[in-house]
């Protein structure tokens, strides 16, 4: 299905066109025409699903359609759980609505406020803000939501993750009783689901993959390795020309910065990125990261939510999560728009019970690289260098979709990826009211 045929107006038909995109993915199929009729929506995707357009694009239409009330204060805002995310959906709705503009503001800490200030009093009809920033900026009386018509909570479960709910609340409690309310995570724990009965009004629902599964085209596999020799596997996969861009993660911050400095005194191309970094220094990380400059970028999880990168080869966890949804959201980061990819695990001793619990959620087993130079307990053998398990990657596929045939292979919209900082994770709230 072309995307004229989702009836989105010519110039955003256009704009989808000019960046080559030719046919929705599943999810913009599915939500874009709910979105339009005004409907409440609940959205489950999986990383690289092209989410973002399908909220974006019809937003676009709904603001192009609907003439603005003459003083009135903005009329979409959209809360994402880091800066990252946040500025990659702000560079979305500017993509989009090139040719069917709307006035938008991107609102996040980390940065001065002054010209966030500024723009809001020049009057704006779209704010994409992180919880905390917005919060001050309405403390300060800069900033009203008084106006608002439409409301997207984006990657919930992060959201949660982050401890953000306590100011997801506050905000809620500001905004217009009768809005249009859209709600998208990636998975959906009891917290979440409880908390977007407490958001959404009749919603509809749509999933295009089945919640907490990772992508099946996705060539898993599990090295067992004592903590002390990770680091020398990792550099023995690295010498793999394959692996051209590989996106490695860490547990911790200090620990992403240690995987760093290893890997850079080893002659390979490394950043970190993580809630401690500055913005300007995660910025150029991230171009670095997608220009190709940068071969291997080490990140947390919450850092992570911000990439949006297309080809990246490898996804190594060369930290277990001790969440399980965690893994899901890693392994997504290889297998964008379709794509196939490779993630690759490093399991010591004391990961085991996590990996157990990974294994139950995406119910299979990862499969186990046996022979290779650092297995636990058989000591380092120089002889044959570890090769990363595929070396050539599959052509890319439209994904497949729960009970929808798959789209024609064709490029397909997509929206920005998750990151951030570091904050507590949050496993109770109370009731959201409208």
């Amino acid at each position: 299905m072309p995307f004229a045929q989702l009836n989105l107006i010519e110039p955003l038909v256009r704009a989808v066109s000019n960046e080559g995109y030719t046919r929705p993915t599943p999810i913009q199929e599915r939500a874009i025409p709910h979105v339009l009729a005004g409907r409440d929506l609940l959205g489950i995707a999986q990383t690289g699903t092209g989410k973002t357009a399908a909220f974006v694009l019809p937003i676009l239409q709904q603001l192009a359609q609907r003439p603005r009330k003459r003083g009135g204060g903005a009329r979409v805002l959209v809360l994402a759980p880091t800066r990252e995310l946040a500025a990659q959906i702000g560079e979305s709705f500017g993509t989009y609505g090139r040719h069917a503009p709307a006035s938008t503001v991107v609102i996040f800490g980390g940065v001065g406020q002054e010209p966030q200030v500024q723009a809001l009093r020049r009057g704006v009809e779209v704010i994409v803000a992180t919880p905390g920033r917005l919060l001050d900026l309405i403390q300060q009386k800069h900033c009203s939501l008084a106006s608002v018509e439409i409301f997207v909570l984006d990657e919930a479960d992060r959201m949660l993750d982050m401890g953000f709910i306590h100011d997801v609340r506050r905000i809620v409690e500001r905004l217009p009783t009768a809005r249009q309310t859209l709600f998208f995570s990636a998975t959906m724990p009891d917290e979440v689901t409880a908390l977007s009965r407490s958001l959404l009004r009749d919603p509809v629902r749509v999933e295009v993959t089945p919640a907490a599964t990772t992508v099946d085209k996705i060539e898993q596999s599990v090295y067992f390795v004592e903590k002390a020799d990770k680091r020398r596997l990792l550099e023995r996969l690295l010498d793999d020309p394959a692996m051209a861009r590989v996106l490695v993660f860490t547990r911790t911050k200090h620990g992403a910065d240690r995987v760093a400095r290893d890997l850079e005194r080893a002659g390979v191309g490394v950043q970190a990125l993580h809630g401690n970094k500055g913005q300007r220094a995660r910025e150029r990380a991230l171009a670095g990261f997608k220009d190709g400059s940068i071969r291997v970028l080490v990140a947390t999880d919450i850092a992570a939510r911000g990439i949006d990168v297309d080809e990246i080869s490898h996804v190594v966890n060369f930290d277990l999560p001790n969440i399980s949804e965690s893994y899901v959201h890693r392994i997504g980061r290889t297998a964008r728009a379709g794509a196939a990819g490779i993630a690759i695990s490093f399991c010591d001793s004391e990961e085991r019970a996590f990996l157990r619990d990974i294994e139950k959620l995406i119910r299979r087993s990862v499969p186990v690289m046996k022979d290779h130079a650092y297995a636990s307990g058989a000591g380092p053998r120089p002889p044959a260098p570890v090769q990363a398990p595929v070396h050539h990657r599959p052509p890319r596929r439209e994904a497949t979709v729960t009970s929808i045939a798959p789209a024609p292979a064709a490029k397909t919209a997509q929206g920005p990826r998750p990151g951030g900082g570091n904050r507590r994770r949050s496993r109770s709230f109370g009731s959201l009211r409208r």
